[in-house]
């Protein structure tokens, strides 16, 4: 293995020299657990944590490593090592933290492709994969639509969601697999030596099980399919980066329930390009495309030439990424005036020492 293999390039080898950072070991995060991490590189893997001063200056969760990202660190004792820098991130995969407003959770970083796995005999959810698109459109992460355990129900229902996602989805490639190995040939040709694959899905979705697939081995242990509910027996409890023998990287990640958007750079935009070309045509610039007349939006939606669903989902994310910003400004003046309280009280404290 070379450290080609793990993701690294021309950037991040520029970036180390630019930096000064040479004379320290470089790996990347393959596993977090609370305030401690996996450091892979091409020979060793390393237990380790933050440097002191690391993680005294984080001022947001971005400032901390997360599975994914390039590190700076020194080994200390065998095996042990402190991290002491995190390197540029070519992109984020993030949403909403569940139950926590204005504030992010990192799902995965320095992703190439996110493969948005949905189980079509129970799992599928068309609004959700707009969801997850919106994320991956975020972040400029390419999308690959996964539809798992196809085996499970009629070729007629299988056809029927795919044309179901076409209708509604554009541009975007949409693979069949199942527990018993078809396609896996269809999606190992979207797999490249060096780029990052991210497994976005539901619990349950077949997710780990495409991991053993793709991987050849037993990565993650799966039980055999339940007959009442269609699922798996495990369930991934941490995300964790794989390197494939056949070429490829790819992260594997918990079951999400929620998928919060925060998108502020284009996501929505992209995920629903059609409506956004229809919108360009409204009467008043400052439309809402939910009750004005001559709202472009609402014409074609009434004249299907958009999906009402579509439309109703957008309406929802939209609302969503509303509120958040709005969360996050007010978060940020608090932040802002409690930091300023804190200067205070130690100023009053030093001014009453003389």
């Amino acid at each position: 293995m070379t450290y080609k293999d793990l993701g690294y390039t021309d950037q991040l080898a520029d970036y180390r020299i630019d930096q000064e950072l040479d004379s320290f070991e470089i790996g990347r995060i393959i596993l977090e657990h609370k305030d401690r991490y996996i450091v892979k590189t091409p020979t060793h893997e390393f237990d380790a944590e933050l440097l002191g001063n690391l993680r005294f200056t984080a001022e947001s969760r971005h400032d901390f490593p997360a599975v994914g990202d390039w590190v700076s660190f020194m080994e200390y004792d065998e095996g042990k090592a402190l991290i002491n820098a995190i390197y540029p991130r070519l992109s984020i995969i993030e949403r909403k933290a569940p139950g926590k407003s204005g504030q992010i959770q990192i799902i995965a970083t320095n992703i190439d492709y996110g493969l948005i796995v949905q189980a079509v005999d129970r799992d599928f959810n068309l609004n959700r994969i707009e969801r997850y698109l919106t994320i991956c459109h975020s972040s400029d992460v390419s999308p690959i639509i996964v539809l798992s355990k196809v085996d499970l129900i009629p070729n007629s229902e299988l056809l029927f969601i795919t044309n179901q996602i076409k209708e509604r989805i554009t541009a975007t490639p949409i693979i069949h697999v199942s527990n018993e190995s078809i396609g896996y040939n269809q999606l190992e040709e979207y797999i490249e030596a060096g780029k990052t694959y991210c497994l976005l899905g539901s619990s349950g979705a077949g997710k780990s099980t495409l991991l053993n697939g793709l991987s050849g081995k037993e990565e993650m242990k799966t039980g055999e399919i339940s007959s009442a509910v269609h699922k798996g027996k495990h369930t991934t409890s941490h995300r964790e980066l794989f390197v494939l023998d056949n070429g490829g990287i790819l992260i594997d990640n918990p079951g999400m329930r929620e998928v919060g958007i925060t998108d502020s750079s284009g996501g929505l935009e992209r995920t629903f390009e059609l409506i956004l070309e229809y919108a360009q045509n409204c009467r008043f610039k400052n439309c809402t495309h939910v009750h004005e007349k001559g709202c472009a939006i609402l014409e074609a939606v009434e004249n299907e030439e958009i999906d009402k669903k579509a439309y109703i989902n957008f309406q929802k994310m939209e609302k969503e990424k509303s509120h958040f910003e709005s969360d996050t400004q007010e978060r940020k003046l608090k932040d802002k005036e409690l930091g300023k309280l804190i200067k205070g009280v130690k100023k009053n404290r030093k001014d009453s020492k003389y």
